[in-house]
């Protein structure tokens, strides 16, 4: 489920495809996202999560699966 929200968020955010996002895709090589993207694309995450990520784990979010984990163990 959050899998779904987290795809769609991400392709409104970095403007892509949907079926082009996987839990294994790579969010700065695979979708060309810059720092901006990435902070964008957390602060909607907090947003929409009710969530609050920090600086340190945010280094560590990575790939799309990092970022469901991450979801799902502080919703």
């Amino acid at each position: 489920m959050t899998f779904e929200k987290v795809k769609k968020l991400l392709a409104e955010q970095l403007n892509i495809a949907e079926e082009k996002i996987t839990m294994d895709s790579d969010i700065i090589n695979d979708f060309k996202a810059d720092s901006l993207d990435v902070f964008q694309m957390l602060m909607m995450l907090e947003e929409e999560f009710g969530i609050s990520v920090p600086d340190e784990k945010a280094q560590e979010l990575k790939k799309v699966s990092d970022i469901v984990n991450f979801i799902d163990r502080n919703k």
